[in-house]
């Protein structure tokens, strides 16, 4: 080095990173990370703010199932509309009673069978739901008198691959079946997911829960049971495991630990 020559001095970390070449380890592991964390916070953002939009999309499915087990939906009726006809009552399902603890149309029924104090550990568990929830949103339809119609109960309970969710509608004597659906499950395509061809729903109508001695007898079986055909449903072709899910799902809610206390005020005129 001459004597007019001034010494360079020693570059930083950031000058040393700039005079790197685009290709370097370190510049792609940069790029690789800034990318990372953007596309995290566009899709942060963008959960946020679909969340409404989500919740309602939700809600309104929710009520469509209602009105369709009902058979009240047609389509192109607006969902929100024809389902203000429906009253939401918080039911305790141990005396059979309302309960006006909980306002019926807040009332979360899933936050409710996580929650210790408003749920029971099972012992007894047909369903394979753990945890039952000591109250539950049900529904009533009323006809132009105000007398109760139908009543649209929740029900849930695994099948072969997943916890199936859905309504079961019934008449007002409480005892006869308007429609039974499921709006949400994760059961095996064209086998136990046949819980929602219409011809199989279409087998619910008219089936009776109890028989004259008031015993439970509705089943789901590839045969008919000695109760005879009015309590029969015929099980899923190839899906033998959903079918026995379903079968266990329905006889767990419609007996004592489920609405029996509840659909034996409806048979009595209480509601």
């Amino acid at each position: 080095m001459s004597d007019t020559q001034t010494p360079q001095a020693p570059k930083g970390a950031i000058a040393r990173f700039l005079a790197a070449s685009p290709d370097s380890v370190g510049k792609t592991i940069f790029v690789a990370v800034a990318i990372c964390l953007v596309a995290s916070m566009i899709v942060s953002v963008a959960a946020v703010s679909l969340r409404p939009v989500q919740e309602a999309n939700k809600l309104r499915d929710k009520q469509l199932n209602v009105l369709q087990v009902a058979g009240v939906y047609e389509p192109g009726m607006d969902v929100a509309e024809a389902f203000a006809s429906f009253e939401p009552k918080v039911l305790e399902l141990a005396s059979g009673a309302f309960s006006d603890e909980f306002d019926a149309t807040t009332f979360d029924d899933a936050a409710a069978a996580n929650d210790p104090a408003l749920s029971v550990a099972l012992d007894n568990d047909p369903a394979s739901i753990g945890r039952k929830a000591k109250y539950r949103t049900v529904y009533l339809l009323k006809d132009e008198s105000g007398a109760v119609d139908k009543v649209i109960l929740p029900i849930h309970g695994y099948g072969l691959w997943s916890t199936l969710y859905g309504f079961i509608a019934v008449e007002e004597n409480g005892n006869d079946i308007f429609g039974l659906q499921f709006y949400q499950h994760g059961e095996t395509p064209g086998l136990g997911a046949e819980v929602d061809n219409p011809r199989w729903k279409a087998l619910w109508s008219g089936k009776k829960l109890r028989d004259g001695n008031g015993d439970l007898q509705i089943s789901v079986a590839k045969a008919q049971g000695a109760a005879g055909p009015d309590h029969h449903i015929d099980a899923l072709a190839g899906a033998t495991l959903t079918s026995v899910g379903v079968d266990n799902l329905v006889k767990f809610w419609m007996g004592d630990q489920g609405y029996a206390p509840f659909l034996a005020k409806l048979k009595a005129g209480e509601i």
